[in-house]
């Protein structure tokens, strides 16, 4: 089964519904850990779709320097 593949906007909003899973009263433990362990995992993917980003907007020059393209 292929993985579905979200932009970094659609992540942020995924993160958020976690969130407020996380932060309604009337949540269980299981719940709890379950929107937790989605929420880490979309946590990571969106650290490393702005990594992939800042790795296309800088580049080094010759001489070590970081400059924007």
């Amino acid at each position: 089964m292929a993985k579905e593949t979200y932009s970094l906007e659609e992540n942020f909003a995924r993160l958020e519904q976690e969130i407020e899973k996380l932060e309604a009263e009337d949540v269980t433990l299981e719940e709890a850990f379950q929107a937790y362990s989605a929420g880490m995992k979309l946590l990571k993917d969106c650290n490393a779709q702005i990594d992939k980003v800042e790795k296309k907007v800088l580049k080094l020059t010759a001489e070590g320097q970081l400059e924007e393209l």
